[in-house]
């Protein structure tokens, strides 16, 4: 199967109350194999939306069409901002989509606005003690350095991503890009049939797998899935949808 060709930049956006060192991590490796620089956004947790769609609005002005890259909330706004920019976008990477469409019942929207209120409650010790003793080791590390770093503003962030509408079927309908898209199988807070609805929404995209023990033993399998996801689009399909050669 011919592949298509992909844009030099890519921008990589954190999930909630993550940073852009997890970002990079998760995407960078892959991704300067082929030759695309990544640029990893640190989140404003005071207006956490509008700073992910200003940086991709920023890299586009610069560089031309981009790659949009995220992890859970982090990719629905990188495939919104996709299907509203199709000129600017030449395709999207969905690590651990959360939900579609409204957040009501989400596991991820619920788990979010729960922290919010206990560390408004209780503080970030005590929460991220909490976390710590109910998480993976690994993600309870990452959780620790990135919440620290967006403390006293990671309730703000929470609150904002529990109430983010993502992208609708219907909308999902109207992307001309690629997507390639990286559920994992064992993920109970990003469901692996999100992802499932996702592929079956999106007219130009593809579906890999990850575990969570293989997040936590390199976190760039996020990118190297959803990079090879991408690959697999219909490559005449992607190149319309693109706009460029393959």
């Amino acid at each position: 199967m011919a592949s298509f060709t992909l844009p030099p930049v890519a921008v990589a956006l954190p999930g909630t109350g993550s940073d852009a060192d997890f970002a990079a991590r998760a995407f960078t490796d892959a991704l300067s194999q082929v030759g695309i620089h990544v640029i990893a956004v640190e989140p404003d947790p005071t207006r956490l939306v509008r700073s992910y769609l200003d940086a991709l609005d920023t890299a586009a002005a610069q560089h031309g069409p981009i790659l949009a890259a995220g992890i859970s909330i982090g990719a629905s706004i990188a495939l919104e901002w996709a299907v509203e920019h199709p000129d600017r976008a030449a395709g999207v990477l969905a690590a651990l989509p959360a939900w579609t469409g409204d957040p009501v019942d989400a596991p991820a929207a619920r788990s979010a606005a729960y922290t919010a209120v206990r560390l408004r409650a209780d503080g970030l010790a005590a929460v991220t003690g909490e976390m710590k003793a109910t998480s993976p080791v690994w993600l309870g590390g990452e959780l620790e350095r990135s919440w620290r770093s967006q403390w006293p503003h990671l309730p703000l962030a929470l609150d904002e991503a529990a109430g983010y509408h993502a992208p609708t079927p219907d909308e999902m309908a109207r992307c001309a890009v690629p997507v390639g898209i990286c559920a994992a199988v064992d993920d109970a807070v990003h469901p692996h049939v999100v992802a499932q609805n996702w592929t079956l929404a999106l007219p130009h995209s593809a579906l890999g797998t990850v575990t969570l023990d293989e997040i936590g033993a390199d976190p760039s399998a996020l990118g190297r899935v959803s990079l090879a996801a991408l690959q697999q689009v219909e490559p005449a399909a992607a190149q319309r949808a693109i706009g460029l050669s393959g």
